[in-house]
């Protein structure tokens, strides 16, 4: 999806970071409109201040359960550079186009991965039968040495696996002896992880990884800690089992991120991951005429997103914080 927002965050964040006892911080999410004047209202978890990503993960919206206006939802051709956007659906059915050639829908519990790279341009529309649409939309920061990389889309249905009143669903990465296929720059952890009421689940994780916990539904603790619904649990390297407890009457659901750290700088501005305010001078030009930088999308009928203008200061690299030492497992 687009980000619709002007200001870039390396220049301001409107959530925070709560830190605990336990070695998890939780990061609150702020309220952010996606596109137009019925503009779908996305929880922004990174990033924010007190922490720019997670592994290489830049960018976390969640969205729904929302109702779909009846002309639908429709996002125009837009670009993207530097990243690879990771969609995942909890409900609903979007039709994903890119100037690749690509035509594929995202239904729920189906990882469509789309690579930036030096520029690409898709559009998203819902289906004709969706009504209500619920999910994520993830960014990935591409690193220095294939940030240009050529244009790319990778589809993949994970296997639901069963493990101690849980199922889990791994869409990148590898988690509990499962493993995606898919294709990313920089190692990365993504998986929908639901739970059974009152069920706990011990993960082994990679201690040379960051995490995250986004919690979508249900009372749920990490390591000992709540996150609540919309909030992001975060755990420093260091770890080597996570522990993700739900204590409701009913089914919880989440989603667990992870990375090593990525030690680069970035610039996040609109849909551009970049490294300097040049390059996204440089990006939002090449858009705006047309270059054949980001190519054109092939059966959308309806114009493309203009950029939105450039904020009036040098938007400068950053990088994350220093974490506080994780706890030893």
């Amino acid at each position: 999806m687009s980000n619709p927002e002007v200001a870039s965050e390396a220049v301001r964040s409107g959530a925070h970071a709560e830190s605990t006892t336990t070695g998890v911080e939780v990061l609150s999410a702020r309220e952010v409109p996606l596109g137009g004047p019925r503009a779908l209202q996305v929880r922004r978890t990174i990033p924010q201040r007190a922490r720019t990503l997670i592994g290489a993960w830049c960018f976390a919206d969640h969205y729904g359960p929302v109702e779909i206006p009846a002309n639908g939802m429709d996002l125009p051709p837009h670009p993207h550079t530097g990243l690879q956007t990771v969609s995942w659906l909890f409900s609903g059915t979007i039709e994903h186009r890119d100037s690749l050639g690509t035509h594929s829908l995202i239904r729920a519990g189906e990882l469509n991965l789309m690579t930036g790279g030096h520029g690409i341009a898709h559009s998203e529309v819902s289906t004709s039968d969706t009504t209500v649409l619920h999910g994520v939309q993830l960014w990935v920061a591409l690193p220095d040495a294939d940030r240009d990389t050529g244009r790319d889309f990778q589809h993949h249905v994970p296997e639901p696996v069963r493990i101690d009143g849980a199922e889990l669903r791994v869409f990148l990465g590898s988690l509990a002896g499962e493993a995606s296929p898919v294709r990313t720059f920089t190692p990365l952890l993504g998986a929908q992880i639901d739970l059974e009421p009152h069920a706990t689940v011990t993960l082994s994780v990679d201690p040379g990884f960051e995490h995250g916990l986004l919690v979508d539904a249900g009372d749920v603790s990490l390591d000992g800690t709540e996150v609540p619904p919309a909030e992001l649990g975060y755990v420093a390297p260091g770890v080597s089992t996570l522990t993700v407890t739900n204590s409701s009457d009913g089914p919880a659901r989440t989603i667990l991120l992870g990375g090593p750290p990525f030690e680069e700088e970035i610039v996040m501005w609109w849909n551009f991951v970049v490294r300097d305010h040049e390059e996204i001078l440089r990006a939002r030009e090449d858009w705006e005429a047309g270059s054949d930088r980001f190519g054109s999308v092939e059966g959308y009928d309806g114009r493309r997103l203009p950029a939105p203008p450039v904020p009036d200061v040098i938007i400068m690299p950053r990088r994350n914080p220093p974490s506080r030492s994780a706890r030893q497992s």
